[in-house]
């Protein structure tokens, strides 16, 4: 005799006597698996047509970076010469040395601006040389017969990464021009091993001493904004002192040795910059 079983109780609904054990859900059928399939193929084309866009946009930023870049030199280029032409048609041979002055000025404003931006796209640089080249032709934009300006390199030699290398050429570019306004005589780049950090890049100059208790961060001033943007774009610290002597201003960028692959580290002799050719 069949005893039916009540659905009171349970979640069967009325009328249901037995429940199949191995009663499964359908799974999804051909309609249901092609619905999915186009659903991604979807998503994947809307993917790869926004990673296109971007790349379009990429390539159109560095287009008018280089468009830009160009324009400005040109733009020097015709400040140089607009200067030089001025100096050959003044009579006052003081007004003529002095636009010739300016000529040379702009035109080394332009080498340097040029070197600056000559390693974009470059995996590595020989840091050491690049100051040395980069203090080389500051001697020559900053020296008068008045006033004969000698930047001195020294220190180690590292590889550095693109990445990190234009960043600290801009900082050096901002403390040298900071330190030939506020300073006299000699400027020393000095690059070298720091326990703590890794490496450490300062200035310095002859100049007179900071006043106590400065804070680079609660100054106004663009140029020291510049140099703080750009050294924590590289994750480094800015610390300010004095100079060996007790003199004069250092500015000293301490930066990790992971942005860094070091070369043959041997030390060299302090050189002035604007003694080498190229």
């Amino acid at each position: 005799m069949m005893t039916e079983h009540s659905s009171r109780g349970s979640d069967l609904p009325p009328g249901v006597i037995f429940q199949n054990p191995d009663h499964r859900l359908p799974g999804a059928g051909p309609t249901d698996q092609g619905l999915v399939e186009a659903q991604l193929r979807s998503a994947l084309a809307q993917s790869e047509a926004l990673l296109r866009q971007k790349d379009e946009v990429i390539q159109r930023q560095e287009l008018l970076k280089r468009e830009s870049d160009h324009r400005f030199l040109n733009d020097l280029q015709m400040i140089i010469s607009l200067l030089s032409l001025q100096s050959r048609a003044s009579t006052n041979p003081e007004a003529a040395a002095q636009l010739a002055v300016a000529a040379n000025r702009v035109s080394m404003i332009a080498r340097i601006h040029h070197r600056l931006h000559s390693y974009d796209g470059v995996q590595a640089v020989e840091f050491r040389k690049f100051l040395e080249d980069f203090g080389r032709d500051f001697s020559a934009m900053l020296s008068s017969d008045e006033r004969p300006e000698r930047v001195l390199v020294e220190g180690i030699e590292i590889n550095l990464p693109a990445a990190a290398a234009i960043p600290l050429g801009f900082i050096v570019s901002e403390l040298i021009a900071n330190a030939a306004k506020y300073g006299n005589g000699r400027i020393a780049i000095r690059l070298q091993s720091d326990p703590a950090y890794g490496y450490a890049l300062s200035v310095s100059n002859d100049g007179p001493a900071l006043p106590e208790g400065f804070d680079p961060a609660a100054s106004k001033g663009l140029g020291m904004k510049i140099i703080q943007s750009f050294a924590r774009q590289i994750d480094g610290e800015l610390k300010i002192g004095r100079g060996d002597d007790g003199q004069g201003a250092r500015f000293t960028v301490l930066f990790s040795g992971m942005a860094a692959a070091a070369a043959p580290q041997q030390p060299v002799t302090a050189m002035s910059a604007s003694s080498r050719s190229h």
